[in-house]
């Protein structure tokens, strides 16, 4: 029988590897513009580690506020490429360290993003792991319990199911669900090429700009 928060479920469905690995090229802000900015997790999360762009699929944590005993657990269940995403409850406590983070880059696992907090900040940036996380505490941990894993969570103000794409670089971090990512990933792919064709324009000298005065006129704006 399940124990209502305190149980551990399967993750069988997961984001296709070759996609994430195209999802890591465009900037998590070009990502983020072609599904309208809501799926981009709030503000504040800091990027640490050695891995600053990463994507990879979703294995979900809910862990109680400064414990890290189903953070232990997951990261021997999850399997290389994945990100480890928790809701560890807010800022306050740590909810993992150097130590730990250290096994689950040796496990292959491509990031954790934590909303709450990281300590140890100083040293993990050798490692090939990217960190995400709200803040930094020196504050330490519990390993009693309870919490979740491979369960539906909420993270940085936005759902995550176990599976979706979580693409994260310095700007921040984007949660695509898993229907919606290949098309995503593909818009994603030309407005970066819109991007790039653009700084060629820049510096050649030749950017047009007659789209901002057309703008501004179609919204009224006098003398533009």
């Amino acid at each position: 029988m399940m124990t209502l928060g305190f149980s551990i479920r399967t993750v069988t469905t997961r984001v296709d590897a070759a996609l994430c690995a195209r999802a890591a090229k465009p900037p998590a802000a070009n990502i983020s513009g072609v599904v309208n900015h809501v799926q981009t997790m709030r503000g504040g999360f800091r990027a640490f580690g050695g891995r600053l762009a990463v994507a990879g699929p979703a294995f979900t944590v809910k862990a109680r506020r400064g414990d890290n005993l189903t953070l232990h657990r997951v990261i021997d269940l999850a399997v290389p490429g994945d990100v480890i995403v928790i809701d560890a409850g807010g800022l306050g406590t740590a909810t993992t360290g150097d130590l730990v983070m250290r096994w689950a880059a040796r496990r292959g696992i491509a990031a954790v993003v934590i909303d709450g907090a990281t300590c140890d900040a100083a040293h993990p940036d050798d490692m090939e792991l990217g960190v995400w996380a709200r803040g930094v505490t020196p504050s330490g941990l519990h390993k009693d319990g309870p919490g979740e894993i491979g369960c539906p969570i909420a993270c940085g103000g936005q759902g995550v199911m176990p599976g979706d794409l979580i693409m994260a670089d310095e700007d921040g971090v984007v949660v695509l669900p898993l229907a919606d990512a290949e098309a995503s990933i593909a818009a994603a792919e030309r407005h970066n090429a819109n991007e790039t064709a653009a700084q060629a324009a820049m510096d050649a000298g030749r950017w047009d700009r007659g789209w901002v005065v057309e703008a501004l006129r179609a919204k009224g704006c006098k003398g533009a």
